[in-house]
């Protein structure tokens, strides 16, 4: 090889040992930009030449005083010469492959102790090879040192190439075909837990190899109940009981080729009907500790979870065909999910769950597959009688779920043609005793009817299951006889908890007659004392509200909490004087005024949007009115949450004047920062001061730094996330 080359290499070879020990000493401190990151993406691109390279070197190696004595002194020549190159290229590109990887390591999703024990035995490879190259040429060095370091080094390769496939496939890639194999025996109904026999599986088999402890792309880890529930970086993963704000359900329906898609294209992809569990799951609260059979006997989940459990030949046999799998994975969208009833099954289960969306065309669009359609659920779906003849299609309809529907009970003669409807449900609507007691004739094969929560009394309907004997009527509880439930919490109708001078305060309940009682002070709501709602309350002041709802024969609901927020003015222009963090960029300067007020929960695809995050610089804002305001104090709207690292900032500073290059410091305040295991929160951090009549306004917040001794990662500098800035 060129004398001229070879050292070109062995000078880049050396300044590539410095420069890894830089990225490994100064790892905590160095934000890899953006125009590099391409660069760190082609780690796994290059990594397999530097593996086959020193593995080939390595093998050479060992024998290489073996061939130094062979009898061609040519041969001898060649074999060194060669395997010094080799060894040369081999190091160099492994530095780069290091290198690259170091900085992809960087962007976010990877972390836990799988990416540790690659990155280590990944940075091992490139020392041994380095060091091997190096002492090959000194005196000392024996045949037995260059078997060690060649065995070491293939080991080093072995595990770099483990942890590596754990990384991108999962853990037990290597082994899952054979221990697959060894499963457990399936549980049986009367045993299986909705969370751990058939949410937990999905998981498994579908997001556990990018989500677990060794492996937290994006903070999120699956493997267990209490990781689950905790969420990733970008917030929870659902939230219960409302399947269309769930960033879990979002995420799984977004297109195949959309970068947030889940699992990633190339990944095996949920099912339809795997879909459908998991947004009855959420549905249903996200139970994780009740068993299938405590489920409702006509619950969705139920009825799907339980012909998991069931043999085969216990399957109920229908005569139609299954429709095609493609037509089926079609009709699913982020409204609706179309599932198989049970495996090998060709019946169909639709759900449709967004009510903003819902259309009497949706119905339409089941028409390619209504002969299949056994079970329909239309809960709290704003369906009107006049629908019911477009669902009296679907001639082999098993159950109808119309539960807090806007149907009276008019249209329910079309539901005559479905000679198959054994079930159906009609809580929580406007149906009446005549509309029942006239069509329930002509309903011939019906079985069971859901009645609770409806205008019916109970004496009318002892009176229908009198005069039909062969329905079963579920009229829910008595409070008189029967154990009490609990309510729900209140919920607001407001459509935004900010305002500028005085809004209206707004509560709603779902279920007819409920008191509404509420507190302003922060103290919890009771059934006497506290103010009872009556759609006359004004908010001047910024203010906590707390709500309880209460009926008689029911318990209490939880306490509801709803912050609304004062901003009486609004900046004629704003800027930033320090760049964002990368990670978290939100809409700029603009994102402290525009109204939107980010959740924990992502429950939008526009989540990033709502935060603007600061950690290595400070949040320095400035806003300037055009015509001189006259301010008494700014508040900053933060989340917190100590287990991840965000933190309120440490310190504010508060600035104004009449000009831009003449400002005053008007206050300085620090909030209160959380203690261990505080509950994570959204607040609004405020500084009150003397009135200032000014023009320019400046804000400047320091995030925590460091890290309390207390934290996991002390030391370490806090992130701030704030999504609005309130002017009073």
């Amino acid at each position: 090889m060129n004398k001229r080359l070879i050292g070109f290499a062995e000078q880049a070879l050396f300044a590539s040992t410095i420069f890894i020990l830089f990225l490994l000493v100064f790892n905590n401190r160095f934000v890899v930009p953006l125009w590099l990151q391409p660069l760190g993406r082609m780690h796994p691109l290059l990594l397999h030449f530097p593996i086959v390279i020193l593995f080939l070197a390595m093998i050479m190696e060992s024998f290489r005083f073996r061939m130094a004595s062979a009898a061609n002194p040519a041969v001898s020549e060649f074999y060194r010469d060669f395997l010094s190159g080799l060894l040369l290229l081999g190091a160099l590109s492994a530095g780069v492959t290091v290198i690259m990887g170091l900085f992809l390591s960087k962007e976010d999703g990877y972390s836990g102790q799988a990416l540790q024990w690659h990155k280590w035995t990944g940075v091992g490879i490139f020392f041994l090879a380095t060091l091997v190259y190096w002492m090959r040429t000194k005196s000392w060095y024996s045949a037995r040192i260059a078997q060690l370091g060649a065995l070491t080094t293939v080991l080093f390769l072995i595990g770099a190439g483990h942890y590596g496939a754990t990384l991108t496939h999962g853990d037990n890639f290597l082994f899952e075909p054979v221990s697959s194999r060894f499963k457990p025996a399936p549980v049986a109904l009367d045993k299986a837990l909705v969370y751990d026999d058939v949410i937990q599986p999905i998981f498994e088999q579908k997001c556990i190899s990018c989500h677990n402890e060794d492996k937290l792309k994006g903070q999120l880890n699956l493997a267990s109940v209490e990781a689950m529930l905790k969420g990733g970086k970008t917030g929870k993963l659902f939230v219960a009981g409302k399947p269309d704000m769930s960033l879990l359900l979002q995420r799984i329906h977004l297109p195949i080729d959309e970068k947030k898609h889940m699992p990633p294209s190339g990944k095996s992809q949920l099912t339809p009907q795997e879909m459908a569990l998991l947004a009855l799951w959420i549905k249903s609260n996200a139970e994780h500790k009740k068993k299938v059979i405590d489920l409702p006997p006509t619950d969705s989940l139920r009825l799907m979870a339980t012909a998991l459990f069931k043999p085969v030949d216990q399957v109920d046999e229908f005569e139609f065909d299954a429709a095609d799998e493609e037509l089926v994975n079609g009709l699913n969208n982020d409204y609706r999910t179309v599932a198989p009833l049970a495996r090998e099954s060709p019946a169909l289960a639709v759900n449709l769950y967004n009510k903003a969306s819902y259309t009497p065309e949706k119905l339409a669009e089941l028409s390619p597959v209504k002969e299949q359609i056994v079970y329909l659920n239309l809960n709290k779906m704003p369906v009107k009688d006049a629908d019911l003849k477009r669902i009296s299609e679907f001639e082999n309809l098993r159950k109808l779920d119309l539960n807090f529907t806007d149907i009276n009970g008019a249209g329910l003669a079309e539901l005559a043609a479905l000679k198959q409807l054994h079930t159906l449900a009609l809580s929580g609507t406007n149906v009446t005793y005549d509309a029942l007691q006239k069509q329930l004739s002509s309903l011939k094969q019906l079985k069971t009817i859901s009645l609770w929560e409806t205008k019916l009394t109970p004496s009318q309907i002892e009176q229908l299951q009198k005069a039909n004997k062969r329905i079963q009527f579920i009229a829910g509880f008595d409070g008189a006889k029967s154990e009490p439930i609990k309510l729900n919490p209140p919920q607001i109708k407001n459509s935004s908890t900010i305002f500028t001078q005085a809004i209206a305060l707004q509560l709603k309940h779902p279920i007819k007659g409920v008191d509404i009682r509420y507190t302003t002070d922060g103290t919890e709501p009771d059934s006497i004392h506290s103010p009872l709602f009556t759609n006359q309350t004004t908010l001047t002041q910024p203010t906590l509200i707390k709500a309880k709802a209460y009926k008689t024969g029911w318990y209490g609901s939880n306490v509801a909490t709803f912050d609304f927020y004062k901003s009486t003015y609004k900046p004629d222009s704003v800027n930033l004087l320090l760049p964002l963090n990368p990670v978290h960029q939100a809409d700029g300067a603009h994102t402290f005024f525009d109204g939107r007020l980010g959740t924990f929960n992502a429950n939008s695809p526009a989540w990033a949007n709502n935060w603007a995050g600061f950690r290595k610089n400070d949040m320095a804002l400035v806003s300037e009115f055009k015509k001189p305001v006259t301010v008494s104090s700014v508040a900053l709207r933060v989340m917190v949450e100590e287990e991840t690292g965000i933190f309120p900032p440490g310190t504010v500073e508060i600035w104004g004047g009449n000009s831009r290059e003449h400002m005053k410091l008007i206050a300085t305040f620090k909030p209160d920062q959380p203690i261990k295991k505080s509950p994570p929160t959204l607040k609004a951090v405020s500084c009150s001061f003397k009135p200032q009549t000014l023009s320019f306004l400046k804000i400047i917040a320091r995030p925590v730094n460091p890290l309390p001794d207390w934290h996991a990662n002390k030391g370490k500098q806090a992130l701030l996330l704030v999504d609005e800035v309130f002017i009073n």
